[in-house]
């Protein structure tokens, strides 16, 4: 039998051409048809999670002999920059997408088209709405996050009576969903408790938060914990807090662990937030990409990529670790 013809169209013409071609050359060619293409779609390309993220797509793409192709939406919430992305890199050849959807429902249909196609797709951070719509997810487990800063705050409080409000996400949106609920769990309520005196939703943005506390100062005066999605949000709570002259008397608790965020904590305007690691995620979901390209087993499931609560002030039976642990391992402008 004629071994070229089992081969990929591409090999086939390399090998042609090596008849005429140095060696050195045959060898690079050949060594670039076979390299595993791997897909990475962020939310946005500016938030620096998704540049800490990107960065370790990156590194393990290089580490791993593979070609990284990336894109992004123009915001958070942009669906539609999303699904061209996931067409043009099934076109480019890509035989793994790593993706964290902005929408977590309206991006599923994509993502069935590139699985039936033989693409395997991995959500990073947030998952899919079903969850088992992408192949497998790496990400932060965003309800034990929640969790964390609920006992925290719960801890803190030293049985004082709550004022809770809770500047959260958008509706809908399962990363949003997860860390609210998860803050109820750890601090020992249950949505609709009389102690939530103020709910609004922020979109993750610093100028929002800023808004959605002053709503929630003008409705109830006597706040006194502010649970919020991320830090931006939680650096405008801790703005509108200082304009009103109640940032000593009112404790913010967040999560992300951004380096600006991990600051603030350092500095006192958020009492601890939830550390997670993009890095970890994208890398992770890189080797998992590298080692389907080349051997077509999967990973499937869900992978906890890991989640520290930070703080200063330590309360007692609440693991943490303290600001210079969240300056080494922080992502964004150190």
């Amino acid at each position: 039998m004629n071994l070229n013809s089992r081969r990929h169209p591409v090999a086939r013409k390399i090998v042609s051409m090596c008849v005429a071609a140095s060696a050195v050359w045959c060898a690079s060619a050949s060594q670039a048809a076979d390299q595993p293409v791997v897909g990475l779609i962020t939310k946005t390309d500016t938030n620096p999670f998704f540049v800490k993220m990107k960065q370790g797509a990156e590194a393990a793409a290089s580490k791993d002999g593979a070609k990284l192709i990336t894109a992004a939406g123009k915001f958070d919430g942009d669906n539609a920059s999303q699904v061209t992305a996931i067409e043009n890199m099934m076109t480019a050849g890509a035989k793994a997408i790593l993706i964290t959807p902005s929408d977590t429902k309206a991006i599923v249909p994509s993502i069935k088209k590139a699985r039936a196609a033989g693409v395997m797709v991995v959500a990073l951070d947030t998952p899919t709405d079903p969850q088992d719509a992408t192949d497998a997810l790496f990400a932060t487990d965003n309800f034990k996050a929640g969790v964390l800063i609920g006992k925290y705050a719960k801890a803190a409080m030293n049985g004082k009576p709550a004022k809770i409000a809770t500047l959260d996400l958008a509706p809908g949106v399962s990363v949003g969903v997860l860390r609210h609920n998860g803050f109820l769990e750890g601090f020992g309520v249950k949505e609709g408790d009389p102690s939530i005196v103020c709910s609004q939703d922020t979109r993750g943005d610093q100028s929002k938060g800023q808004t959605a506390m002053e709503n929630c100062l003008q409705k109830s005066p006597d706040i006194n914990v502010v649970y919020t999605i991320n830090e931006p949000a939680a650096a405008g709570a801790y703005r509108a807090l200082k304009a009103a002259g109640k940032d000593k008397s009112v404790m913010i608790v967040s999560i992300d662990g951004g380096c600006e965020g991990v600051r603030n904590v350092k500095a006192g305007a958020i009492a601890a937030t939830s550390q997670q690691y993009p890095l970890k995620m994208a890398s992770l979901g890189v080797t998992a990409g590298v080692e389907y390209a080349k051997t077509g087993k999967k990973v499937s499931g869900y992978q906890d990529t890991g989640v520290t609560l930070i703080t200063d002030k330590a309360m007692s039976g609440v693991d943490s670790k303290d600001t210079k642990y969240g300056l080494d391992n922080c992502w964004g402008n150190k």
